[in-house]
């Protein structure tokens, strides 16, 4: 069996041997075993174990919650499926972007003229207009595309960061294996609303901050289900039918 003395799984990891004792007194990552001489170290186990830590806390998570979800599930393989999966669409996206970015710089440099949909690739956020407006009309979709561009780079930040933050910890929380009825499930789906009723036009919200028609959000929390580009952003069909499950409980 390999093992690793700390500052040498320090250095692979690109973390610092003081991050590793204190996950090992947060109960995070315990070593295998501990020399004569005081020194810890860490078998494949740990390695796996750790790359699970940092993967959760790249999504945004703090260590309470990725002690929650280490905790509560004990399939490293499915874990890390869900992780692949979840790195997999981040490289697509970025993927997109990238390739937009080089195409403009290249036409830039040679006099060539731009094509729009070279140009925003990946980053569209009206790729679901059609959808939204067959579902539940165009001054839907006009409200929301109004707000969106209205706002500034940073303010657009913030809110994707936001809505990574609520996907991440969805998943985490269908991971852990909670009951979506339990009130871990039910945080998160006030959360949830309050983040649908933010957006104007959302359906039966009059402006940002009203509350959401009941029969949207459960439109919605079915459409996370069914359409495997929304199911993704939890993590895949079994987090979205945690979500879904979730939604159906707190508005019960």
């Amino acid at each position: 069996m390999n093992e690793w003395s700390i500052q040498d799984l320090a250095r692979v990891a690109g973390v610092t041997s003081r991050t590793l004792r204190h996950y090992g007194d947060r109960g995070l990552l315990e070593p295998s075993r501990i020399g004569a001489n005081g020194y810890r170290y860490y078998d494949e186990d740990a390695l796996v174990r750790l790359q699970r830590i940092l993967l959760l806390r790249d999504l945004g998570l703090g260590l309470a919650a990725i002690a929650d979800v280490l905790d509560g599930q004990r399939d490293t393989v499915a874990a890390l499926r869900t992780h692949l999966d979840l790195l997999e669409r981040e490289r697509d996206r970025l993927g997109r972007q990238i390739a937009s970015v080089r195409t403009t710089l290249q036409k830039t440099q040679n006099g060539e003229p731009l094509m729009a949909n070279d140009v925003f690739d990946g980053f569209d956020h009206t790729e679901h207009k059609e959808e939204v407006e067959r579902r539940w009309g165009t001054e839907a979709y006009a409200r929301s595309d109004r707000w969106w561009t209205s706002m500034s780079d940073g303010e657009r930040g913030d809110w994707r960061a936001r809505t990574a933050r609520l996907g991440a910890d969805w998943t985490a929380a269908a991971a852990s294996g909670v009951a979506p009825d339990g009130p871990a499930a039910r945080d998160l789906a006030r959360r949830h609303v309050e983040w649908l009723s933010s957006v104007p036009g959302t359906p039966g919200a009059p402006g940002a901050g009203g509350e959401p028609a009941r029969e949207y959000v459960l439109g919605l929390a079915d459409m996370y289900v069914q359409d495997e580009r929304f199911a993704a952003n939890y993590g895949g069909r079994a987090g979205a039918e945690f979500v879904r499950n979730a939604l159906r409980a707190y508005l019960r």
